[in-house]
């Protein structure tokens, strides 16, 4: 095809997509809430392009395209006040989708490939996060094994899988927004389940020591990777449900983990847990190497690119998406990605700080139930483990309840706001991720809750079920404040959804590694009664987080906007 050809087509694809973005202009001030609806998706669309004032495109000549790709601001979704995100070039090189029901843009695809997607996700992020802890109920079958009785050395065996989860996201993340999601989600499987089945053969304590560790490195790319790949197809004002499936892995995995555990090595030995874990995750993998697709757009628009390079042989065409850097600078600022977050954006700190607290707290727990209802209650091992299964249902508790309110508030919060905007004569300013904060006001007060209850009630032995509802009212608090953080975190960052995860993911893991070594030392000098509460009263100095994310969530996002992500 000539390259007139395809300067022809380019020019029509952006006249449309003038037209389009024109169209939805007219339907918000109107007040139409079809136009509304294709206004918000135009933009949401084309978000990560140019901001273009529209009282002066006509009057403005066109930057090159390698100014426009450098002007695009990844870390804003819908336009600020008297913006519009049009992205619209009058370079006929510049490739983007063609209209706004192209089929290739994950926006667009049917209900059930995004479902095959998230399905083969949030499996995989509750795998990964299983092998955390299934192993637990047999490390003294292995201390016994390898003649060691170091206690350090028998935390050390379990928490070190967290420690990988502290360096695998560094790595993953970034490579995952270079060269797309897939490819990094196939290497990571198979790697994970390398080490695995090397644990499983591990011929000393040492060796399955640096086994755990590089299997929580490459397992941790799900967990990770997950809620991008979730905001790469799924619209922010339906993204609740799908990323409540996804949270509940990584969450529910560590709780179930000691449960199955237990039984495996009682009946066929630690190694077979080892086995177990290969097995179902090498299921897995094989489903997602066949099924599974892209999701990330610059990653799809810079395929179209190559493919239509080549049909054409216009080696100029670009991706609008393109940040125009040499391979070299665009893999060191990719890697750099997540540190950036975590060293200057304040709501990746606050936001790290807190899901670290909420994380830890939960891996305390993992070390500590077992000892303390075996000591108090004379559970007996099996007993002992199920437990866990309190934490779990109120875990599964939260995910319903976050599921259910955070769409539905967001989107009613969002047509209230359109509507007051309008009655103004302003430009909607669309969803905004504060919207997703407002649950997280009843997590914070039920994780210090729930601490309380469980301590006294088992430092003075009451019935066993009066902790365990103590726990559940943990799992509630604890899966609400972590949904709704991720969710901030990925409706703030939107295309670098996964770095910011990964920077997330760093603090947790190390808190969740670190904080329970402290755990049972904790309890014995202070008793479970003001043990908990001294857990407690430190999860209440969060308690206003929720309030004052609301109310200045937006000045920190824009104040401390991080350049050149």
């Amino acid at each position: 095809m000539p390259e007139n050809t395809i300067q022809d087509s380019s020019a029509r694809s952006s006249t449309a997509t003038e037209s389009r973005s024109g169209e939805a202009i007219r339907g918000s001030v109107d007040g139409n809430g079809d136009m509304e609806e294709k206004r918000h998706r135009t933009l949401y669309n084309a978000g990560r392009t140019a901001a273009t004032n529209p009282t002066e495109t006509s009057n403005s000549q066109s930057q090159p395209t390698s100014h426009v790709a450098s002007a695009v601001d990844f870390e804003k979704g819908l336009p600020a006040e008297g913006e519009l995100q049009v992205g619209v070039s009058d370079d006929g090189n510049i490739v983007w989708w063609d209209g706004d029901n192209d089929p290739e843009n994950p926006f667009n695809w049917p209900t059930w490939r995004k479902l095959v997607n998230c399905v083969l996700i949030s499996a995989l992020t509750f795998v990964t996060p299983l092998a955390s802890s299934m192993f637990a109920p047999g490390v003294p079958s292995l201390m016994t094994e390898f003649r060691s009785t170091s206690s350090e050395l028998a935390s050390f065996c379990v928490s070190v899988y967290v420690l990988g989860y502290a360096t695998g996201p560094m790595v993953f993340a970034p490579l995952s927004e270079m060269y797309g999601r897939p490819v990094i989600y196939n290497i990571a499987n198979i790697g994970f389940i390398a080490f695995i089945i090397a644990c499983a053969k591990a011929p000393s304590l040492d060796s399955l020591i640096a086994f755990r560790f590089m299997s929580g490195v490459f397992g941790s790319c799900p967990i990770t990777n997950g809620g991008g790949t979730i905001a790469d197809m799924i619209v922010q004002e339906k993204r609740g449900a799908a990323m409540a499936s996804f949270a509940v892995g990584p969450l529910l995995g560590p709780i179930i983990g000691p449960v199955v555990g237990g039984v495996v090595t009682n009946a066929l030995g630690w190694r077979w847990v080892f086995w177990i874990i290969a097995i179902i995750a090498g299921v897995l993998s094989a489903l997602m190497l066949l099924f599974s697709r892209e999701t990330y757009a610059p990653v799809i628009l810079e395929q179209k690119v190559r493919r239509l390079q080549k049909e054409t042989g216009n080696s100029l065409l670009r991706s609008k998406l393109d940040p125009g850097l040499k391979p070299r600078d665009y893999f060191s600022r990719s890697i750099l990605r997540p540190f950036k977050m975590l060293l200057f954006s304040p709501v990746c700190i606050i936001c790290g700080f807190y899901v670290g607290l909420a994380y830890a707290y939960l891996y305390l727990m993992f070390t500590s139930l077992t000892p303390l209802f075996m000591r108090i209650y004379h559970f007996d091992t099996v007993h002992a483990g199920l437990t866990f299964l309190g934490l779990g249902v109120g875990s599964m508790i939260g995910v319903g309840y976050f599921s259910v309110s955070s769409d539905r508030y967001i989107k009613r919060k969002a047509a209230e706001d359109s509507a007051a905007t309008e009655m103004r004569g302003e430009q909607p300013s669309g969803v905004k991720p504060e919207y997703r904060l407002p649950p997280l006001k009843i997590g914070a007060f039920l994780l210090p809750a729930g601490f309380f209850i469980y301590g006294w009630t088992a430092e003075y032995k009451v019935h066993w079920i009066a902790p365990i509802i103590g726990t559940a009212i943990i799992g509630v608090g604890n899966l609400i404040i972590f949904m709704a953080l991720q969710m901030y975190l990925i409706d703030s960052f939107t295309i670098y959804a996964a770095s910011a995860l990964a920077a997330n993911a760093v603090v947790r893991s190390i808190a969740g590694a670190v904080l329970p070594l402290a755990g049972l030392p904790m309890y014995d000098k202070l008793g479970l009664g003001w043990g908990n509460s001294l857990l407690g009263f430190i999860a209440m100095v969060m308690i206003p987080a929720p309030w004052l994310f609301i109310k200045y969530g937006e000045y920190l996002r824009k104040t401390f906007e991080i350049q050149n992500l």
